[in-house]
């Protein structure tokens, strides 16, 4: 994905932090993501990075710092507020409606930010426009042949391209990915990498991966926490080459959620 034209940060987290009673999660984190770029957050379980996500997108107070969301200070906005103003998510465990179809799961999301969000209890029918977008999103992200398929019916990695597409219906400026190809066989890994990849080059993508080398293989900038900190920060090239991340995943092993 490339970066966009914006002098202004997509997101700029000051000062970042949460407790749990005496458990600091996460501590002093400062991170900038440029628009239209994909930043990738690494670290081993149990780094912080869903507690992160959890601050961004408002599910958790901070419990010290600031965000704000292209120079818009959010520190205070109610989850459903920065979801309004752009914020989407994914997450670890797949959220979709099972005894829904495919095209029932997006038409709601996609009714989410109107006013006539609660109208599918009336009719089902998609507009022209819902068609069209309906039919762009199935197409990118590759469960088209899905559409009059329960979601319960799918696989575990369908379901994750549908939940994708759930949360670009929202039509969001800022995409918070939590570990998209989590659970996902080898052979799921790479299509849904490739969708990533693909994703509007004006989209702003802010990714979890646990697996280092597919994370850098997605990323224009790269952040590694440990221990609710930032360890170190830069380009792909620049995290494969850090001692410390190194050290810090050569001993990975040892860390737990």
């Amino acid at each position: 994905m490339t970066q966009g034209v914006s002098s202004v940060p997509a997101l700029t987290l000051d000062g970042v932090g949460r407790s749990f009673g005496g458990l600091r999660a996460v501590n002093d984190v400062n991170l900038k993501v440029t628009a239209g770029s994909t930043h990738v957050v690494i670290g081993p379980n149990g780094a912080g990075k869903t507690t992160l996500f959890a601050l961004i997108s408002g599910e958790l107070a901070l419990s010290s710092g600031t965000i704000s969301l292209f120079g818009n200070d959010i520190s205070k906005w109610s989850a459903t507020r920065r979801a309004l103003a752009g914020i989407g998510r994914t997450y670890q465990i797949t959220n979709v409606l099972g005894g829904l179809t495919v095209e029932q799961n997006i038409l709601l999301a996609l009714r989410g930010k109107q006013k006539i969000k609660y109208s599918m209890f009336g009719s089902a029918k998609p507009t022209s426009t819902e068609a069209a977008r309906l039919e762009e999103l199935l197409t990118r992200c590759n469960i088209h042949e899905f559409r009059y398929t329960k979601a319960s019916a799918m696989s575990y990695g369908q379901q994750r391209q549908l939940e994708l597409a759930i949360a670009l219906a929202c039509d969001p400026s800022v995409l918070l990915l939590d570990e998209p190809a989590a659970g996902l066989s080898p052979a799921e890994r790479g299509p849904m990498a490739d969708i990533v990849r693909q994703l509007p080059d004006e989209l702003t993508v802010l990714l979890i991966e646990h697996d280092m080398e597919l994370a850098l293989g997605l990323a224009d900038r790269v952040t590694c926490l440990h221990f609710g900190e930032v360890l170190a920060e830069g380009t792909p090239d620049e995290i494969r080459r850090n001692e410390k991340v190194q050290a810090v995943y050569f001993g990975a092993s040892e860390h737990h959620a």
